[in-house]
């Protein structure tokens, strides 16, 4: 028997919010599956067994819970001691297997099934079973459901009143799609039922007026929840004004949501409770967790473990707190004494401690928001999910996000690509390569530690979130985000009563990358209203400018107040996009503010954003633009690519595995590499290694000319190359009048053995170039590119993007790097065909995204000609144990 597969655990999400735990079945598990069994309707025991019965047999009970994990596997789906749900399978041949499922009757509609099937077929696929198969009772429509909408290609057959259901389980495209639907779905509401609680308890509150949870029952009562309040305390007859109760024994109802700060070493046990009392959701204000060091790591994993088995999820630990600001919810359980008025950003924060300093800020600048989370630790609810629930929440038009660390950042770049489709992302991330982290942060460092910040910005940039450098810019920039429209172009108009302000701002705006074609216009600095007016109107009334800065300098004509109403009022008419350095402002405003019909009639709120200084107002319609032009561009497909073969490399990869103990790595065999890129339709210039200069010649002469012989040390050839000697050979005429002479070069290298010698069909003159791959313990599968040289990689001329590429990512990835003019004809060069090169940055981008083994690929190089392109070597590590969290599979980190 296989020993027990842990990795196969996970914590997962269900289609209502709630969470579970899933694991292989063990024998121990057979009195609460028979319970479950006893639980269920005769109807559903039918559906399952095709006949009556009330009690599972012992020999029957038995069988169901001893499995070998390989030929015969199991997973129950599991609520504190409850089993929920069992789907199994079992093999029939070399290839495939019989698969089943059982859901309890009072969990039915929860997605149960479909999370059952996703980490079956993984598991199955990992023992090397690629079909599926079913026999299903006509009436049982949830189950044939729970197939059909997985997005496999399923086959049904009817014989003798059953359904037999067959399905390849390789993850097609359509599959993922629907593995990430689901997904954002059930995050999204687990998101929801902390945010929305209609009913809160306090935990861990005193009567001391300065201790965390008497100050958190104050913010929630000034706040004015909405919602029903109460606080536990063994003693006092009430908090703050609060009625108290003794425990959650005298609760009448479960809470939504529980907010706990006591010490760290009571955390678990209150949490623990909370769940045997039906609590949705807890944030843990309580430090001395993950960044207190091994024993509160110890004890997180111990909260967090607790909570998602018994279906919560967990703020924190370590968390400043939680806000909602909607009118019916009035939520302010964090430890902020005040709270921005409501608005459209949500905002997300690791920092406990700069939680207070955010909302200030936002408060400070008259920045409205709509939610806000302070993680903590991180250690449960995290940047992803509340992205899966801005990405739809209708009070939100804009995130911002401070990030100390990016715990699944391939997820978090597929959602982050989504999201900004629809709303922008700002983030500032206070560390982009992972090497220096804040305590109690859990993440992977990554393998390209010394340019990982370089690639994380282009991947930020793949996914079109706005990088903000600082707190304030990241404030700046959604002060433009949600009370302006976004600019239709990069065409800038600059208006002001100061002449010198007028030249920074022109010249910030180029040094960002605006175009200002049309002179500034210039007021005199003593302008009047109506002289203001007259020349705003002209701006505005420009089609040649998307948008407008203005600056306002104290005038002797016209007071502030004059001036802000005529620009508030006609920057809420005008189709440009509008920012402002007015004196005496700062932030979103009412000086600035004006009011225009919305489309149901009902007034619709537009505030010019004003800024202390021209470059902080230039950056921040810069940002806003650049991600209004991503927004607006064709971001190509995933292409579907030919002749791709995964159950061939599949087998490749797993062979190659096979040989390797514990967590090392392996390099492919020169053969096995051939195998695996033609299972990917990826050709390499025929090749031979020979073992005498003889066998040599005579393989230059088969493989047609121009050659290259190449001795490489065979005792090193699997762990690195060393090339001994390189020749050219051109002509077999060369060959023959320069045969001793090639023998005596070869041979003097030779003589130390032993070496191979590997002989190559030459690639015809072209710019040569570098495409690797890989999986990054930190930024997931990231594919990069290159051109060929000690130059380019001494000044970090490589582009980097997390797979999948789309066919529009191949194409800018390519164009992305300082030296691709060499590939476009720059002075006088030939241009290269790019179109194969595009082709095989897909393709090595679908292989390392299937395939999470592959530590590295490089194909170095591959040679671009004016027709096509050489692919003259390839190299490949493959890494055992590889755990991708964000996979074909749903889980929790």
């Amino acid at each position: 028997m296989t020993s027990y597969p842990a990795h196969w655990e996970a914590d997962v999400v269900l289609r209502d919010g709630g969470t579970a735990h899933l694991r292989p079945i063990v024998p121990s598990d057979s009195e609460s599956l028979q319970k479950m069994h006893r639980a269920q309707s005769p109807e559903s025991v039918y559906l399952r067994f095709f006949a009556p019965m009330p009690q599972i047999p012992t020999k029957d009970l038995d069988r169901f819970v001893t499995v070998d994990h390989r030929t015969r596997v199991a997973f129950v789906l599991v609520v504190g001691d409850e089993v929920i749900g069992v789907g199994r399978f079992d093999r029939i041949d070399a290839e495939s297997a019989e698969v089943a499922f059982n859901i309890a009757d009072a969990h039915q509609g929860r997605g149960i099934g479909s999370i059952l099937l996703e980490h079956l077929a993984v598991a199955a696929r990992e023992v090397g079973i690629t079909v599926f198969t079913a026999e299903v009772l006509p009436q049982n429509r949830p189950m044939l459901q729970v197939f059909a909408a997985a997005g496999y290609e399923v086959s049904r057959e009817f014989e003798d009143g059953v359904v037999a259901v067959r399905f390849e389980i390789d993850p097609t495209d359509r599959a993922m799609q629907v593995i990430a639907a689901r997904e954002h779905r059930a995050e999204a509401l687990s998101v929801r039922s902390v945010l929305h609680p209609a009913s809160v308890v306090v935990i861990g509150a005193s009567r001391k007026r300065h201790s965390t949870g008497n100050l958190l029952v104050r913010n929630l009562t000034s706040a004015g929840f909405q919602g029903q309040l109460t606080v536990v305390h063994p003693e006092a007859e009430s908090i703050a004004g609060v009625q108290t109760v003794r425990s959650l024994d005298e609760l009448t109802e479960p809470a939504d949501l529980a907010v706990i700060a006591v010490p760290a070493v009571s955390v678990s046990g209150v949490v623990r409770d909370c769940a045997a009392h039906g609590v949705k959701a807890v944030v843990v204000i309580s430090s001395g967790f993950a960044e207190a060091g091994e024993e509160g790591t110890a004890l997180q994993r111990e909260v967090v473990a607790t909570a998602r088995s018994h279906g919560m999820r967990v703020v924190g630990p370590n968390s400043f707190g939680i806000a909602n600001t909607a009118p019916d919810v009035a939520l302010n359980s964090s430890l902020a004494p005040f709270l921005p008025e409501p608005g459209s950003l949500g905002l997300f924060s690791q920092s406990g401690a700069l939680g207070t300093a955010l909302l200030a800020r936002a408060t400070r600048l008259g920045l409205g928001m709509s939610t806000f989370v302070s993680a903590g630790n991180r250690a449960d609810l995290s940047g992803n999910d509340l992205l899966q629930y801005w990405e739809e929440d209708p009070a939100t038009k804009a995130v911002g996000l401070y990030l100390e660390s990016i715990g699944n950042p391939r997820k978090f770049s597929r959602i982050a690509r989504r999201v900004s489709r629809v709303k922008p992302v700002v983030v500032v991330k206070s560390d982009l390569t992972g090497q220096e982290l804040p305590p109690g942060h859990q993440v992977r460092l990554s393998g390209l530690a010394e340019r990982a910040g370089g690639a994380l910005d282009e991947i930020l940039a793949q996914a079109g979130i706005i990088r903000a450098d600082s707190i304030r810019q990241l404030f700046d920039i959604t002060q433009v985000l949600t009370a302006q429209r976004l600019p239709t172009g990069r065409r800038v108009g600059i208006i002001g009563n100061s002449a010198a302000m007028g030249t920074l701002l022109v010249q910030a705006a180029r040094a960002e990358g605006l175009v200002v074609d049309c002179d500034p216009v210039s007021l005199h600095p003593e302008v009047r209203a109506d002289e203001f007016s007259e020349a705003l109107a002209g701006m505005y009334s420009r089609d040649d400018v998307d948008s407008v800065i203005v600056s306002f300098t104290p005038s002797a004509g016209a007071s502030d107040q004059e001036i802000a109403e005529v620009l508030s009022e006609q920057a809420a008419q005008a189709a440009q996009t509008t920012v402002a350095c007015f004196s005496g402002v700062q932030g979103v405003r009412e000086e600035l503010t004006a009011f225009v019909p919305g489309d149901e009639g009902t007034p619709e709120r537009r505030t010019v954003p004003s800024y202390f200084g021209p470059e902080d107002a230039v950056i921040a319609l810069a940002r806003t633009t650049d991600y209004a032009m991503w927004r607006g561009e064709d971001h190509g497909h995933y292409p579907e690519l030919d002749g791709i073969d995964r159950r061939a490399a599949r087998s490749v990869i797993d062979s190659a595995l096979d040989e390797v103990d514990g967590e090392g790595t392996v390099v492919l065999t020169p053969s096995r590499t051939r195998e695996l890129a033609k299972a990917y339709g990826i050709s390499v210039l025929p090749h031979v290694t020979t073992s005498s200069v003889d066998e040599a010649l005579a393989a230059a002469d088969e493989l047609g000319y121009p050659v290259a012989l190449k001795a490489v040390h065979t005792r090193l050839r699997h762990r690195m190359e060393l090339g001994g000697v390189r020749l050219n050979i051109e002509t077999a005429e060369e060959l023959r009048d320069d045969y001793e002479q090639v023998r005596g070069v070869i041979d003097s290298f030779t003589q130390e053995g032993p070496y191979d010698i590997d002989v190559q069909r030459m690639a015809p003159p072209g710019t040569a170039c570098v495409v690797r791959g890989g999986e990054d313990p930190l930024l997931g599968p990231v594919v990069s590119f290159s051109l060929s040289g000690d130059t380019t990689e001494l000044v970090g001329d490589i582009a980097h993007r997390v797979a999948p590429l789309t066919d529009v990512d191949a194409s800018q990835m390519l164009r992305s790097v300082k030296a691709a003019p060499r590939l476009f004809g720059y002075k006088g060069l030939p241009v290269m065909n790019v179109e194969p090169i595009e082709d095989l940055l897909l393709r090595i981008s679908q292989l390392v995204d299937d395939f999470p083994a592959i530590a590295d690929i490089a194909v170095h190089p591959v040679v671009a000609t004016q027709t096509e392109s050489h692919v003259l070597s390839i190299r490949v590590v493959l890494r055992s144990a590889v755990d991708r969290i964000d996979s074909a599979r749903r889980r929790l980190a």
